[in-house]
């Protein structure tokens, strides 16, 4: 057997991997919007939070195996992490439906943001300034925009957690 079928009949290994590439997707994203200046809607930043709460998640996963914890509980934490994804699956193809215009997006989703001269009272300036709109994508790429690109991450994710769950052991 090669060393990367081995690799992958590790439950730390496989945890790993999984916290690793949510950091991965959470981080690009955040790299779109600190470096590339891709200000996210509200729906995008609902997409994020799955990503979040798994790279903890996949931690303890990893923790789990490491400190060889019984493998129920680290086989749980991975099952954790696919439940995870498929929100995440849910709430990209929702935006990106609302993108597409198949379906109307939530009245939190504001087009622009206010505008004029600097505000007097910085706290009113808060309350009135709304994000992006959910309507449009900021950037596509190979037709997809980030949402798209998010249902497809989110579900080969998705996959590999529900894989590691449900494998057998040698």
């Amino acid at each position: 057997m090669g060393a990367s079928a081995s690799y992958l009949k590790n439950d730390t290994a496989i945890a790993a991997v999984l916290t690793l590439a949510m950091a991965v997707v959470v981080g690009s994203a955040l790299g779109f919007e600190h470096i590339g200046g891709y200000v996210p809607c509200a729906l995008c930043l609902m997409q994020r939070n799955p990503y979040y709460i798994g790279i903890g998640v996949g931690i303890l996963a990893t923790l789990s195996s490491v400190f060889r914890l019984p493998v129920a509980i680290t086989r749980g934490l991975i099952a954790i992490i696919a439940i995870l994804m498929i929100v995440s699956i849910g709430l990209g193809a929702y935006h990106a439906g609302v993108e597409w215009k198949f379906w109307e997006g939530p009245t939190t989703c504001a087009v622009g943001a206010t505008g004029g001269e600097a505000p007097v009272n910085v706290l009113e300036a808060l309350n009135e300034t709304k994000g992006p709109s959910c309507t449009e994508a900021a950037l596509r790429v190979l037709g997809l925009s980030f949402a798209g690109w998010n249902v497809i991450t989110s579900t080969v994710l998705a996959a590999v957690a529900v894989w590691a769950v449900f494998r057998r052991r040698s």
